[in-house]
């Protein structure tokens, strides 16, 4: 049997998922229930596509919530990039300013607010300066099918 390095990886997720370590290394709290309790500041973001101005994080595993998925994103220095969405979203503005522009209109959003974002939608995400924000999918398995 040959064991690969993703092979490794998964069970170390796996086991560090059963023990109430994020493997997202964020700070959170995991209920045998299965509620999580994520936050959000913690959360170490990644450069998306390569990019330094977009960074994103999902915060919990397919294993974990098999039907929704959820993570942090931030757009910085007036950063902006298209995109076709395979699967329904809500973006839940932290800070900064959130923009959705489609056929060449704009929703805005601020701190507190809510955009969601029908599947099928073809926008372009963008900030005029910084925006921070929680977005959550559904399904939570979009890339797979």
């Amino acid at each position: 049997m040959n064991i690969s390095e993703q092979m490794i990886r998964d069970v170390i997720v796996k086991v560090l998922q059963e023990h109430g370590v994020c493997p997202c290394e964020c700070e959170r709290q995991i209920d045998p229930s299965g509620i999580i309790g994520i936050k959000t500041s913690t959360v170490k973001l990644e450069p998306f596509e390569g990019r330094e101005d977009v960074k994103l994080k999902d915060v919990t595993s397919l294993d974990e919530a098999p039907r929704m998925g959820c993570g942090v994103m931030e757009l910085t220095d007036g950063a902006s990039f298209e995109w076709t969405l395979t699967y329904d979203e809500y973006d839940i503005v932290l800070e900064g300013n959130l923009e959705i522009e489609i056929d060449g209109r704009v929703v805005k959003g601020g701190p507190g607010d809510v955009i969601y974002i029908p599947k099928g939608s073809h926008i372009h995400f963008q900030t005029p300066d910084r925006a921070k924000y929680v977005y959550t999918v559904y399904p939570a398995n979009w890339q797979q099918g």
